[in-house]
């Protein structure tokens, strides 16, 4: 008789590792510090992937560390740091984010929004502003370095409440002490915390919040509806006092669980409109990219003031750098059919993602991406050099004969008193 076949300490499917691998392969993303990218992992797909599969069903599966890349934050709020697992680390904890998922979506709260399948910012903005309407007075709330802060041992109880594979539980302990290697190479250990940039650590958050905030309103103050969207969150109150009340409260639930509420940046809104004769100090806030306040707006009585989402100073400002960074005066060697394919993309996010709410004040986009337009013509066609006006009548020009060249051309319409402005 020949020897007895290993026997494995955990039961994981090989279907689920390949399909791990195929949404990691999909998101693509930089390689982690071992420097292999999706694409040579994916060269040797077969021996990589039953080599993974066969040390995380035996338990020799260790993560190696994350590498810490600092990014922009999303519309212009700072910089963050991200945590980027190796490229085999990205599919085992795609591949344990799945099955929780399944167990987990079922029972996350209605009004948690942040990366949740079925589930986008524009839901959470649209719930924002219908009860911005119906209450008076808004919580914007900031949780101090959220990502950070989190604790290993009640989220590790969260995730034990829910599975009852030990391989997940596991190795979301070994992920979450994986050190962080800094650009200068330093390692840094990690007690608490789980990194952005990994793909587990949104589900891993969205259960901490779930059990450390949703719930907890929900019984609580059930009066004061809230939309949260990862760590980003707006409550509803019906007075000011009550929002005081909340304040308190929720400052003192996150002490308990190990969390800080920014005590600056944390905020009491009155939504003033028409209706509203009230003064308070505050009367705008910002949520996902959006500001939220005031616009004098036309109804079919005429005019009057309500309290809407537009695009934030700090997005504008954020997209105004990103078109400064393309340099496209320097691209003089490119035609404008060139220019449109790289940045059409880009532009049609933004246009997407800024444009679901008072559309109208996406004009300035339009304008700033025009205004660098001119400077690439004045920098490519001789006869155009230091004569703002006739590259702004050639731009013209341009855009009658092919109006959906640029994504972003149907916002607003040239005109040829524009002159180049500061970008």
């Amino acid at each position: 008789m020949g020897p007895k076949p290993k026997v494995k300490s955990f039961e994981i499917p090989k279907r689920l590792v390949f399909e791990a691998w195929e949404k990691v392969r999909a998101n693509n993303g930089a390689p982690g510090v071992d420097a292999v990218s999706i694409a040579e992992f994916g060269n040797d797909v077969r021996n990589n992937l039953y080599k993974l599969w066969n040390r995380m069903s035996s338990g020799s599966y260790m993560p190696g560390s994350v590498r810490a890349v600092e990014i922009p934050k999303d519309h212009g709020a700072g910089v963050r740091i991200l945590g980027v697992p190796n490229t085999a680390d990205r599919v085992s904890q795609t591949a344990a984010a799945m099955l929780l998922e399944e167990k987990l979506e079922p029972i996350f709260h209605r009004d948690s929004y942040g990366y949740r399948p079925g589930r986008s910012a524009h839901d959470a903005l649209a719930v924002t502003r219908r009860r911005c309407w119906r209450q008076d007075w808004i919580l914007d709330l900031d949780v101090r370095a959220f990502f950070d802060s989190v604790p290993h041992d009640l989220l590790l109880k969260a995730v034990a409440h829910h599975t009852d594979e030990r391989w997940v539980l596991l190795y979301i302990q070994r992920w979450l002490k994986a050190p962080m290697q800094m650009p200068d190479g330093t390692l840094v250990a990690r007690d608490k915390g789980t990194p952005q940039g990994s793909p587990i650590s949104p589900l891993l958050a969205n259960l901490f919040m779930h059990y450390a905030f949703d719930r907890w309103m929900d019984r609580e103050f059930p009066d004061c509806p809230f939309e949260r969207y990862a760590d980003d969150i707006v409550a509803h109150c019906d007075t000011e006092e009550r929002a005081h009340t909340l304040r308190a409260a929720i400052a003192s639930r996150l002490g308990i669980v190990g969390l800080e509420l920014h005590p600056e940046k944390t905020k009491i809104v009155y939504c003033k409109d028409t209706k509203r004769r009230g003064s308070y100090e505050r009367t705008s806030f910002d949520f996902l990219g959006y500001t939220f306040r005031s616009h004098l707006v036309r109804g079919r009585r005429g005019f009057f003031v309500n309290f809407l989402p537009a695009m934030s100073a700090k997005a504008r400002k954020a997209k105004g750098q990103q078109i400064r960074a393309w340099h496209l005066k320097r691209r003089s060697g490119t035609d404008l059919s060139g220019l449109a394919e790289d940045i059409n993309p880009q532009v049609r996010g933004w246009i997407n993602y800024y444009g679901a709410f008072y559309r109208s004040e996406l004009g300035f986009l339009a304008l700033r991406i025009d205004e660098h337009l001119v400077r690439w013509a004045m920098h490519k066609f001789k006869r155009l050099r230091g004569r703002p006006d006739k590259a702004w009548a050639w731009l013209r020009d341009a855009r009658k004969r092919e109006p959906t060249l640029f994504a972003h051309w149907h916002l607003i319409a040239l005109t040829s008193s524009r002159t180049v402005g500061a970008g």
